[in-house]
């Protein structure tokens, strides 16, 4: 694996008015934080200070750590593989390759039928359009008097950032205000689509497209915007080859898929990973996701219909294995 340094050019304003953050590179190593057992992934400089990104393998949250605080082991990928193949970090990723045979929906996208509920990922593509904040306040409404905060995944592509700022901030403010909880997946920079290609050269597996940039200029526009990085990632449009999702994973990513796209007529059922977008250019799926709050109304006042954290869910799944 080679080590990437990427560059923002400061012509796009989000990155001129952020905090400073450069240097950013694919750095892997381990160490011991907090009584944690850390995988390091990312290293960056700020404020004349190196950072790193670390990933706990046991639950699978993202740590931004100063260099100070702990004494880095440098370990190749591969080794990390292999050290660490019985937690739950290492589990996902390694099942995620497993399920790369198919060209769409590639990674894990196996619900858990034992919950009751359902896993929210809502999608934030690129778009003119303002976001559909009805997705929000709906799930604010029905749910907010059982389960608070609501558990959510967004899957953000860094020019959704760029420009929806007034969007950004106020989810922000419904995190910050106790509303909702949100795991941000990379879902590219650029998320590139051409309706004429067939998908075989489509989205990332379109000729020329930078891979590292589209997965580490998203990684640094959430730093910029004070959002805080997961281990997750989402093919745009789910399409992938089997190469594809060995590269992803390479980057210490676990490409998440879906078990019901609403928008394409697939049924949620318990456990499932679902899969909407909130850019504001799929009403079918919202209309059919508000169908859905109202169809399970009863059974989510009696709390026997809940939304499900993506990063507790994926860490209680191979937990067990």
């Amino acid at each position: 694996m080679l080590f990437f340094i990427i560059t923002i050019p400061l012509a796009s304003n989000i990155y001129a008015q952020g905090n400073g953050v450069s240097n950013y590179k694919i750095y892997f190593g381990s160490c011991d934080y907090k009584n944690k057992e850390i995988i390091v992934i990312r290293q960056f400089s700020q404020s004349k200070k190196v950072f790193y990104i670390g990933i706990d393998v046991n639950d699978i949250k993202t740590l931004i750590i100063s260099s100070d605080q702990i004494k880095l082991k440098p370990l190749s990928w591969k080794k990390i593989l292999i050290d660490y193949k019985n937690t739950p970090y290492i589990k996902a990723v390694i099942a995620s390759k497993r399920q790369s045979f198919e060209m769409q929906n590639s990674g894990i996208s196996n619900g858990y039928p034992s919950e009751k509920g359902i896993v929210l990922t809502i999608d934030l593509c690129p778009s003119h359009k303002p976001l559909d904040r009805i997705i929000f306040t709906s799930l604010i409404n029905e749910f907010n008097k059982y389960e608070k905060p609501l558990p959510l995944a967004l899957s953000i592509t860094g020019r959704f950032m760029i420009t929806h700022s007034e969007d950004i901030q106020w989810l922000k403010n419904l995190e910050k205000e106790g509303y909702i909880a949100i795991t941000w997946i990379n879902h590219t920079y650029n998320h590139h689509y051409n309706p004429k290609l067939p998908l075989k050269n489509n989205f990332l597996l379109e000729p020329g497209v930078d891979i590292n940039f589209e997965i580490l200029g998203t990684e640094m526009a959430l730093l910029e915007n004070k959002l805080e990085l997961s281990a997750f990632f989402r093919f745009p449009g789910l399409v992938s080859d089997r190469q594809l999702v060995e590269d992803i994973t390479d980057y210490g990513l676990i490409p998440i898929g879906s078990d019901a796209w609403l928008a394409k007529g697939q049924v949620a059922h318990n456990g499932d990973i679902v899969l909407i977008h909130g850019n504001g250019n799929e009403p079918i799926g919202i209309k059919d996701f508000i169908t859905l709050l109202q169809k399970e109304k009863s059974a989510i006042t009696n709390k026997q219909w809940l939304l499900y954290d993506l990063r507790e869910n994926v860490e209680d799944e191979f937990d067990k294995q």
